[in-house]
């Protein structure tokens, strides 16, 4: 098992911000890796502060990626930063639109490979889901996105490129006067739930995950974005303190048993592991609670034992468990959980103390919904048969 303080890397090529001979993409430098290129550049130092500054604001805050547009920039220094950079941000492919208002995006990032990014309308909010790699090593036998083999890493410039090419979508950019931080949002919230597993990829997620809280760009409150892993153990303290945002867990399972086979990662940090790391998580990163991610299987982890078994196990830890029914995809080896049974499970995890409100799918007439995120050019199919002999699991 890996140390708790050792960071947790895998055999990837993240592909680098620039091209051999190529400008560099400003679009998820950090602060001090913008103030270095602008530098390298030729930005005088008495300057580059207050170039920093605006630039930042042009990007973030206003989303303008030509560099004749910024008007406060003189005409030579705009030609400098023409000569030397670009302002890219991964390229939509197509759009789906559900019944329910939910868009899916298919974005293709360098090298041509594609993931998908999904926007979710609510009353009272507006939730971004992204992706942080191309395909997932996990392999949880109940999501869509485990049966694809893992290509890369997202760099920081296409994490936080997908928020971006979101709300060009949605036309939220702010208008010349006003002021971004007290206007009503579309895209209030985001979740780093689509394909990938974000702590593998620990460091573009939190270089990307900062660009989005800056206050002086697109404003997102701590608050306002949840990581979900699926128990990458050592990198839940790192990300209480580098990121500090709302966490989530996908846990899926209350023995280590039916977890080793739902959730794979189990065989390296079982529950206990992970529980253990997550009891101090709230503290760490002034978290008011962990979500507890539950995706209700049919005969497999949806009975009253389990429910028993699951308020147990997070006793003592600020909770809520989000009941997800099980969102089919060709292939899949389970059932969805019955509606009574859903409610039953609900009901035992609520009178026990803990919110357990029961997801309501979206978007699952475009492959939208929790589990279902796969791009087209990535598939690696698998028959139900494959995949559920690969698991040993077969739901009744």
């Amino acid at each position: 098992m890996t140390s708790a303080s050792a960071p947790i890397t895998q055999d990837l090529v993240t592909l680098p911000r620039k091209l051999p001979e190529g400008p560099i993409n400003l679009v998820g430098l950090t602060r001090d890796a913008l103030q270095e290129a602008l530098i390298t550049a030729g930005t005088p130092s008495k300057q580059v502060k207050m170039r920093l500054g605006q630039l930042w604001q042009w990007i973030y805050e206003k989303g303008v990626r030509d560099f004749e547009q910024m008007t406060n920039l003189s005409k030579d220094y705009r030609a400098l930063l023409a000569d030397h950079f670009v302002i890219a941000i991964p390229e939509v492919v197509s759009k789906q639109v559900s019944t329910d208002g939910t868009r899916k995006y298919l974005v293709r990032i360098a090298g041509g490979h594609e993931v998908e990014t999904v926007y979710i309308p609510e009353s009272d909010r507006g939730t971004l889901c992204i992706s942080s790699q191309v395909g997932c090593t996990l392999t949880c036998s109940f999501c869509h996105t485990g049966t694809q083999k893992l290509v890369r890493n997202l760099t920081a410039g296409e994490i936080i490129g997908q928020v971006m090419l979101a709300r060009d979508d949605l036309g939220e950019w702010p208008a010349p006067g006003r002021n971004p931080a007290t206007s009503a949002r579309l895209l209030s919230n985001i979740v780093l739930m689509g394909m990938g597993e974000p702590l593998y990829n620990f460091g573009n997620v939190r270089d990307a995950m900062k660009i989005a809280m800056d206050p002086e760009g697109i404003q997102l409150s701590r608050r306002r974005i949840t990581l979900s892993t699926s128990g990458v153990v050592p990198e839940i303290a790192r990300t209480a303190t580098e990121i500090g945002c709302l966490l989530a867990v996908s846990f899926h399972a209350t023995t280590d048993e039916v977890r080793d086979k739902l959730v794979p990662i189990n065989k390296r940090w079982n529950i206990e592991a992970l529980l253990e790391a997550l009891r101090d998580y709230p503290k760490a990163s002034n978290s008011e609670r962990i979500t507890f991610e539950y995706v209700m299987l049919k005969g497999i982890n949806d009975s009253d034992a389990d429910a028993h078994r699951l308020v147990d196990l997070i006793k003592g830890i600020p909770a809520k468990v989000n009941l997800i029914p099980f969102n089919p995809w060709p292939g899949a080896p389970y059932e969805r959980s019955s509606n009574n049974r859903i409610n039953a499970f609900s009901e035992i995890v609520y009178q026990a103390g803990y919110a357990s409100p029961v997801r309501k799918p979206r978007g699952e007439d475009i492959f939208a919904a929790c589990g279902q995120l796969k791009s087209a050019t990535e598939r690696a199919r698998k028959s139900r048969k494959d995949i559920a002999a690969e698991t040993g699991i077969h739901s009744t």
